[in-house]
């Protein structure tokens, strides 16, 4: 990771319930200009859905209207012979991702977007192959995880997206950071997730295999932490707000995360209404209070408090711009607090000059 321990900066996780892009790069260079990420518009167009984003050239995808499915009438023979081959060429060009897909990242890969010089690192985001899987289904509602071919050509295709993704990003910075996103991960364990542990970290890892840079994960709810904590990922990211104790249930395997340099992303600012409630001293305080949870289990406060970052506990897309504002000004003031605490200046000052231009 290039010696790179987080510093207590702020990234947001993707989504933002603006429509307009220059609004939407314009709030995520005022809160997040050291670690900028292109922003997820749901709200402009159905296809920056989260799992509609990422399913381009997939074989037998079918998008109609707002619904996604694998049309297995079709013959997917050609399209799986394609993916394969594109992954086994490590072909890039199969993972682009169309304007009409993502149009804020479009607008930065078309030189619309001026970034703050001295960024730390830029970041961009995938869905992961176990929320992908398990939300895009067959014609006959079927999971398209639960066969296990099209299972493996989700892996496949999901680390061609991601790969193409920390290609392109890495042209801005002189990090990337690509975080995979596995809400669907809360329920594993659950009857609702018939996926053994193995294929969980197998999947991960055929996504993290094409990847170069600094690579995470981020589960907005419980789960078995000990199973992504033991992946080869740099940052885990939760919502730390409601679930921190969940984590202290796990004080080994994040010893051994952290002794091999791992950053945990704190979701300690809530994106709901109670957010409004919420102050800076309030929210490091919990923060703290998070900390304090694997301490008392014994794992070192030093590598806890200088391998640290700050999100908001979700994605903002579900929110109105006015609550989504005041979340991410949080997160930018907590982190601010937590670099003036437990930072040496230089690799945590947010750059200055942060604009978009026209797009």
């Amino acid at each position: 990771m290039s010696a790179f321990s987080g510093g207590w900066l702020s990234f947001h996780l993707g989504s933002l319930p603006h429509t307009n892009v220059r609004a939407a790069w314009d709030a995520v260079l005022q809160y997040y200009g050291a670690i900028p990420a292109w922003p997820q518009l749901p709200h402009r167009a159905h296809l920056e859905n989260m799992y509609a984003q990422f399913s381009e050239r997939f074989p037998g995808i079918t998008l109609r209207d707002e619904h996604i499915y694998v049309d297995r009438h079709q013959d997917l023979d050609e399209g799986l012979e394609q993916l394969y081959l594109a992954y086994l060429e490590d072909d890039l060009t199969y993972g682009q991702i169309s304007p009409q897909y993502a149009l804020a990242l479009e607008a930065l890969r078309q030189g619309e977007i001026d970034l703050a010089t001295g960024v730390a690192a830029i970041k961009g985001q995938v869905t992961g192959p176990i929320s992908w899987g398990l939300t895009v289904v067959d014609q006959n509602q079927r999971p398209i995880l639960y066969d296990e071919v099209l299972a493996d050509a989700v892996g496949k295709h999901l680390r061609l997206k991601a790969a193409w993704q920390e290609r392109e990003l890495a042209r801005f910075a002189p990090r990337t950071i690509m975080m995979i996103d596995e809400p669907y991960m809360a329920s594993f364990g659950s009857a609702f997730v018939a996926l053994s542990r193995e294929q969980v970290i197998g999947l991960l890892e055929e996504v993290f295999a094409g990847l170069r840079g600094i690579k995470g994960v981020h589960c907005c709810g419980n789960t078995d932490w000990s199973i992504l904590l033991n992946t080869s990922l740099d940052i885990l990211s939760l919502d730390a707000y409601d679930y921190a104790e969940t984590l202290a249930l796990y004080p080994d395997d994040v010893k051994r995360f952290l002794s091999r340099g791992g950053i945990i992303a704190w979701g300690i600012v809530p994106t709901g209404s109670t957010a409004e409630s919420e102050t800076v001293e309030s929210l490091v305080q919990r923060l703290h209070d998070a900390i304090q949870l694997l301490v008392d289990k014994g794992v070192s406060e030093d590598a806890l408090l200088s391998q640290g970052m700050v999100t908001a506990s979700c994605g903002l897309g579900s929110l109105q711009v006015e609550l989504a504002t005041r979340v991410m000004d949080l997160c930018s003031r907590v982190s601010a607090e937590m670099r003036q605490r437990y930072t040496k200046a230089s690799v945590a000052e947010k750059p200055s000059g942060s604009s978009a231009a026209t797009s």
